[in-house]
């Protein structure tokens, strides 16, 4: 049996390098920090869960940020699990995107361990 593929998609960090964390739960990881590159992969793989940050741009005229570009490929596969991490202060402008998707979980920074294995069981069960 394969292993279920787990894509990060780490634009700006801040946070610890999970990859072990990630494999712990059984993942084959793919860590990607070019968001062109994450959609080519997207396009290509069959991915199972989906870490993504939430990163708001007042610069970006049709979007709020880079996320929405993975929610637009990645709806193709109905069964992919989002983990979003987000800043608190970026909060309401996540609002918008929650009404028009529904994610996994919604991890708050400042992100730990002990957030991410919370995630991790969650979209494991």
């Amino acid at each position: 049996m394969s292993k279920k593929l787990l894509l990060a998609v780490i634009e700006l960090g801040g946070y610890p390098d999970f990859r072990d964390l990630y494999q712990q739960f059984g993942y084959e990881v793919i860590i990607e920090s070019s968001m062109r590159k994450a959609l080519a992969i997207l396009k290509k793989k069959k991915v199972d869960v989906i870490v993504a940050e939430f990163n708001y741009q007042h610069t970006f005229r049709d979007r709020l940020s880079s996320l929405e570009s993975i929610i637009a490929v990645a709806q193709t596969n109905k069964k992919i699990e989002f983990i979003v991490l987000y800043e608190k202060d970026f909060e309401n402008h996540l609002e918008k995107l929650r009404q028009q998707f529904k994610f996994s979980v919604e991890v708050a920074f400042p992100i730990n361990e002990t957030k991410m294995t919370q995630a991790l069981e969650k979209v494991s069960e």
